[in-house]
């Protein structure tokens, strides 16, 4: 992401990351800092890789094998860093774009989106947000219910903010499938190409499922293409006319440092 920082048409322009902001590369401290000194420039929204380092933070998740988080959780700012995560959102609403890290569920508006979303933030910005991380992590409930309370109504939520691929129309999540959209489970859906979706008069921004690489329609942009593996890095002009979204990418090697982001233009 450095290079395309500093390429003259990019440099000075708000940008957006759709997360996971670390644990994609090898130099997770350097893509966090670098993230925080941008300022007011930037702003991100959470994934799921972020939500599992602040579990470990608090004691209450072990690392992964394949994590690069030891450098965060060792660094002299540590509790500065750490309290920045926790601190951003789960969901951005800007411009007519809804921002997500992984999907939103067919029944829920755009509306409820925000509602939901600031539930999490709410909790993780708390002073009991330690436990409160602990009851955001599991695969159950797997669908949302307009009854869900407490810690069940904060687990769907964010398993849909920042892990949902596949759904059923009723908004069943299936947490094992990664693939490409042809190699669905049998009864699921992409979460945006189930029928009569709320949310689908406005356009979403997402990144998590590198498998199906850049997607843009009018009313979606998911645009992991993979930095990590090897692939791209990918940014796209948030712009209101599809037609004009500029695409910007960088090759990457086995490894990138952010995992996806967006440039906020006009």
């Amino acid at each position: 992401m450095g290079t395309l920082l500093s390429q003259p048409e990019l440099h000075g322009a708000p940008v957006r990351f759709v997360g996971d902001l670390i644990n994609r590369g090898p130099d997770s401290l350097g893509t966090l800092r670098l993230l925080i000194s941008l300022g007011t420039r930037a702003k991100v929204v959470l994934g799921n890789h972020d939500l599992h380092l602040l579990a470990v933070a608090a004691g209450v998740r072990k690392p992964g094998r394949r994590d690069t988080l030891d450098s965060i959780l060792a660094a002299p700012d540590r509790d500065v860093l750490i309290e920045w995560i926790r601190h951003q959102p789960l969901a951005l609403l800007e411009n007519g774009f809804l921002l997500v890290h992984a999907g939103v569920l067919p029944q829920w508006t755009v509306e409820q989106v925000m509602e939901l979303a600031a539930g999490v933030e709410k909790a993780l910005r708390g002073p009991n947000w330690k436990s409160a991380i602990v009851s955001m992590f599991g695969n159950a409930p797997a669908a949302w219910n307009d009854k869900l309370e407490g810690a069940d109504r904060l687990r769907v939520t964010v398993n849909a903010l920042t892990r949902l691929r596949f759904c059923t129309p009723a908004g069943e999540m299936e947490f094992a499938s990664k693939g490409s959209l042809e190699n669905r489970p049998a009864g699921f859906l992409p979460w945006f190409d189930v029928p009569d979706r709320k949310s689908a008069d406005t356009t979403i921004v997402c990144g998590h499922w590198s498998a199906i690489g850049l997607l843009l329609r009018p009313n979606l942009m998911s645009i992991d293409t993979g930095c990590v593996w090897g692939s791209k890095l990918t940014a796209v002009q948030m712009a209101p006319d599809p037609q004009v979204r500029r695409v910007v990418q960088v090759d990457c090697q086995e490894v990138g440092l952010l995992g996806q982001s967006i440039h906020a233009g006009d």
